[in-house]
């Protein structure tokens, strides 16, 4: 029987269009068994049957104080958590949130090609990467870089785009381990526009993430 994923899309603030895409191609890439919701009571009973919870492009306010208590444990006591580009944009007002993640957004130039830099190749969801990644995206600015905090996977060359904000240091996705035990957590900035979740190397990308947090790879 294939481990379980909940893919959680509840939006409060902007909605992506490209989120009826992204769920698909989760599911297409025949991982996991995709339970996808957004019903925010879905997280607020028993999340210990699930390999992992995937915050996919979600927006603002999206749990109830029930299901931020559940997800802080579940993740506290070693589940897995990834978040796909706007979940950086969303529990503003919860700071553990902000801390699971491991920074917030901010602000994004236009739309536009660039160029991702694989800064650690030995990771799951970069092992299928070329060195350099030239792609098309929002380019997302945090609050901060969680370098030192995470282990940086994959970084944005400024110089390749108009608008960054964050200068060298630019972290685009990243890993860390949350709690006593051990629970896993990666995000990707990457993601925005329908035409990522056809692309092979994002779609790699988001395969070895969601393995990883999910623990089907070491």
């Amino acid at each position: 029987m294939a481990a379980r994923l909940l893919l959680y899309t509840r939006t409060t603030d902007y909605r992506h269009e490209s989120i009826p895409d992204a769920v698909a191609a989760v599911r297409a890439l025949g991982r996991f068994a995709v339970e996808h919701t957004e019903d925010p009571a879905d997280l607020e009973g028993p999340l210990d049957g699930y390999a992992a919870i995937v915050f996919l492009s979600t927006s603002g306010e999206v749990l109830t104080p029930a299901g931020r208590e559940r997800l802080a444990g579940y993740v506290d006591s070693g589940g897995g958590f990834a978040g796909v580009h706007a979940a950086a944009c969303t529990e503003y007002g919860w700071p553990y949130y902000g801390e699971l993640l491991g920074a917030r957004f901010v602000r994004h130039p236009v739309l536009q090609p660039g160029r991702v830099v694989v800064e650690d190749p030995g990771h799951p969801a970069t092992r299928g990467l070329p060195a350099v990644w030239d792609c098309t995206d929002e380019w997302y600015d945090f609050d901060a870089s969680p370098r030192g905090r995470v282990r940086v996977l994959l970084s944005a060359d400024e110089a390749s785009y108009d608008g960054g904000g964050m200068g060298a240091d630019h972290p685009l996705a990243w890993c860390r381990e949350q709690g006593a035990g051990g629970g896993r957590v990666f995000y990707t900035a990457l993601g925005h526009a329908a035409a990522a979740y056809r692309d092979p190397l994002f779609l790699a990308h988001l395969d070895g993430g969601l393995r990883w947090v999910g623990r089907l790879h070491t």
